[in-house]
């Protein structure tokens, strides 16, 4: 008996690596195309470092999300109804690699291709993410819900590290398009895994009825019996203003770094470093306090650093505020020294607090969610997550173009985690699921 237990924990113990190798696979994508690179050259060469660039990539970030945000709760219901979750995952993971990769044949004045191609890519990655969100509860129990979906995130700024790692020689030699494909072949090579190891359970369905119309059905369920899912509705609206911020946070940070504070790519390799070094230990420290704290508590601290850090970026976005006016009495290259370093200190508490608020908000997830509708309710968590993520794109682009400054945009985003953060704290922090 005790053989059987020890051989069913190290199969448990391998299938939560296989399903950590994932993230660490795909966030290859999310730091060399939205984040970092791909960002950056969007609006230093496809638009011609023009102010109207930063609209331009949120037309792109919010389309995406748009059509995300339309798909993922239908599609989630039909992968509960049919257990087809791995199919999903397989079909979008293949759309994001096979997009990114094609980014290569972008340049000066390409937008609509650019933004065409960034939106397949960019659907491909957020939905599969539904997909593969929903596998969390199948994998480890409640009580390791936090530490788990911690290591999940641990596992992608590890692989964002080692992807920064591989394209840094071609930043050095100028050659930027040709990471884009350098990141889509990582994708691949390190999601095979998950498909190989990862089973779907079969449940018999009725091929006579077709799928889309059950998936419609069991959203519209869902949506006319909300009320009985109190809390969990308390915790999606709050999810969506305070997952807004974030999301503006990783879309807009390498574009602000470049275009306000001048740094090199060179410089933004290393400050992504420090980020994504910060984030493996947030997501995994977190995740660990999340397990013993509560999800809930755990949040609002990530909130709370997280207000504390955008007034910091504020603070230090330009000569007229305080924190640069405050070493006026410096040389002006001593004075933009210090602008810049601070920013440093901006990327690593947004690091501790960026995998952290994203996987303690997975676990609590999954602790509202009665187990008969996991990638349905996660459908809606995507819905959520990808419709806030459409707002606060705008919001910062639209402000950075017609007052031509980013540091005017900055300040708008603690708006979105304060708004999450009230609401925040009416959701209870359940041991257990409960439909009150």
């Amino acid at each position: 008996m005790t053989k059987v237990l020890q051989n069913k924990t190290s199969e448990n113990k391998f299938k939560i690596f296989v399903w950590t190798l994932f993230d660490f696979a795909n966030t290859s994508y999310s730091i060399v195309i939205v984040t970092f690179l791909f960002a950056v050259y969007f609006k230093d060469t496809i638009s011609k470092g023009e102010a109207i660039g930063d609209l331009y990539w949120s037309i792109g970030v919010s389309l995406s999300m748009i059509i995300t945000a339309l798909i993922s709760p239908v599609l989630g219901a039909i992968a509960d109804h049919s257990a087809g979750k791995k199919r999903f995952l397989l079909f979008f993971t293949i759309l994001c690699i096979v997009s990114c990769a094609a980014l290569y044949f972008t340049g000066e004045g390409t937008v609509l291709l650019a933004i065409i191609l960034f939106t397949l890519a960019n659907i491909g990655f957020e939905a599969g993410l539904v997909f593969y969100d929903a596998y969390l509860p199948e994998i480890t129990g409640v009580k390791n819900y936090g530490r788990v979906s911690g290591y999940g995130y641990a596992m992608g700024y590890l692989g964002a590290l080692i992807t920064l790692a591989i394209v840094f020689p071609f930043i050095q030699r100028g050659m930027i398009k040709e990471t884009f494909p350098v990141s889509a072949l990582f994708f691949f090579v390190f999601s095979i895994p998950i498909f190989l190891v990862l089973k779907d359970t079969r449940k018999p369905v009725n091929k006579n009825v077709p799928f889309m119309k059950i998936g419609f059905q069991r959203v519209y369920y869902t949506l006319t019996h909300l009320k009985n899912y109190k809390n969990l509705s308390y915790f999606l609206i709050a999810f969506f203003f305070y997952i807004e911020g974030v999301n503006t946070v990783i879309f807009f940070s390498g574009n602000y770094a470049k275009t306000t504070l001048g740094f090199t790519f060179e410089e933004l390799a290393i400050f992504f470093v420090i980020v994504q070094t910060t984030a493996i230990l947030g997501a995994s420290g977190f995740g660990i306090i999340s397990d013993s704290l509560g999800q809930k508590k755990t949040l609002v601290i990530t909130l709370l650093i997280w207000i504390g850090t955008i007034m910091l970026a504020y603070a230090t976005s330009g000569r007229e505020f305080f924190i640069i006016e405050y070493f006026s009495g410096l040389s002006g290259r001593e004075s933009i020294e210090i602008q810049r370093y601070s920013f440093y200190l901006v990327g690593l508490l947004a690091g501790s607090v960026m995998g952290a608020t994203q996987s303690t908000s997975r676990s609590l997830m999954s602790k509202l969610t009665p187990d008969e509708k996991k990638t349905e309710f996660f459908g809606f968590y995507s819905f959520f997550g990808k419709s806030s993520a459409i707002l606060g794109p705008l919001v910062f682009g639209y402000v950075s173009y017609i007052t031509n400054s980013q540091p005017a945009a900055v300040i708008s985003i603690s708006v979105f985690f304060i708004m999450g953060l009230i609401i925040l704290s009416k959701v209870k922090d359940p041991k257990v699921y409960t439909t009150t």
